[in-house]
Protein backbone atom coordinates (compact mmCIF):
# COMPACT_ATOMS: atom_id res chain seq x y z
CA UNK A 1 0.00 0.00 0.00
CA UNK A 2 1.66 3.42 -1.60
CA UNK A 3 1.16 6.61 0.90
CA UNK A 4 1.89 9.83 1.18
CA UNK A 5 2.78 11.01 4.92
CA UNK A 6 3.23 14.19 5.80
CA UNK A 7 4.62 15.36 9.12
CA UNK A 8 3.68 18.81 10.66
CA UNK A 9 4.63 21.66 13.86
CA UNK A 10 7.13 19.98 16.26
CA UNK A 11 6.56 16.09 14.91
CA UNK A 12 8.33 17.57 11.25
CA UNK A 13 10.64 18.91 13.18
CA UNK A 14 11.54 15.51 15.33
CA UNK A 15 11.74 13.27 12.76
CA UNK A 16 13.58 15.92 10.24
CA UNK A 17 11.60 16.04 7.06
CA UNK A 18 7.92 17.78 5.84
CA UNK A 19 6.67 14.52 4.08
CA UNK A 20 7.85 11.20 2.55
CA UNK A 21 6.48 8.26 0.24
CA UNK A 22 6.08 4.29 1.76
CA UNK A 23 4.98 1.39 0.94
CA UNK A 24 3.35 -0.46 3.87
CA UNK A 25 1.88 -3.98 4.10
CA UNK A 26 -0.15 -5.54 4.32
CA UNK A 27 -2.99 -3.41 2.58
CA UNK A 28 -6.41 -1.92 5.11
CA UNK A 29 -4.33 -0.60 8.15
CA UNK A 30 -5.87 1.28 10.48
CA UNK A 31 -3.87 5.02 11.46
CA UNK A 32 -2.61 3.55 14.74
CA UNK A 33 -0.98 0.40 13.22
CA UNK A 34 0.33 2.73 10.25
CA UNK A 35 1.70 5.54 13.62
CA UNK A 36 3.15 2.09 14.73
CA UNK A 37 4.83 0.86 12.22
CA UNK A 38 6.60 4.48 11.41
CA UNK A 39 7.88 4.85 15.38
CA UNK A 40 9.70 1.25 14.72
CA UNK A 41 12.06 2.24 11.67
CA UNK A 42 14.04 4.91 13.31
CA UNK A 43 14.59 6.20 17.03
CA UNK A 44 13.76 9.82 15.90
CA UNK A 45 10.56 8.49 14.84
CA UNK A 46 9.78 6.49 17.70
CA UNK A 47 10.18 9.62 19.91
CA UNK A 48 7.84 11.78 17.50
CA UNK A 49 5.27 9.29 16.92
CA UNK A 50 5.06 7.69 20.33
CA UNK A 51 1.95 5.70 21.71
CA UNK A 52 1.77 7.98 24.55
CA UNK A 53 2.37 11.24 23.05
CA UNK A 54 -0.96 13.34 21.46
CA UNK A 55 -0.70 13.40 18.04
CA UNK A 56 -3.53 14.38 15.45
CA UNK A 57 -4.38 12.37 12.06
CA UNK A 58 -5.70 13.73 8.71
CA UNK A 59 -6.54 11.71 5.57
CA UNK A 60 -7.07 13.37 2.77
CA UNK A 61 -7.06 16.80 4.66
CA UNK A 62 -10.13 15.52 6.69
CA UNK A 63 -9.77 15.09 10.60
CA UNK A 64 -10.23 11.32 11.43
CA UNK A 65 -9.35 8.82 14.52
CA UNK A 66 -6.67 6.49 14.43
CA UNK A 67 -9.06 3.54 14.09
CA UNK A 68 -9.76 4.68 10.42
CA UNK A 69 -8.55 1.72 7.87
CA UNK A 70 -6.74 3.46 5.57
CA UNK A 71 -6.90 2.72 1.89
CA UNK A 72 -4.13 3.35 -1.38
CA UNK A 73 -2.87 6.40 -2.23
CA UNK A 74 -3.92 8.18 0.67
CA UNK A 75 -2.18 11.43 2.22
CA UNK A 76 -2.02 10.49 6.06
CA UNK A 77 -0.78 14.05 8.01
CA UNK A 78 0.44 13.74 11.70
CA UNK A 79 0.83 16.67 13.60
CA UNK A 80 0.57 18.17 17.25
CA UNK A 81 -2.88 19.01 19.31
CA UNK A 82 -2.28 23.14 18.39
CA UNK A 83 -4.69 25.68 20.53
CA UNK A 84 -5.47 29.18 19.13
CA UNK A 85 -6.39 32.51 20.57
Amino acid sequence: MRLTIKYFASIREHIGIAQETFDLEPCGMSLNQIRTELASRSERRAEALAADRPVRTAVNMQMVPGSLIVREDCEVAFFPPVTGG
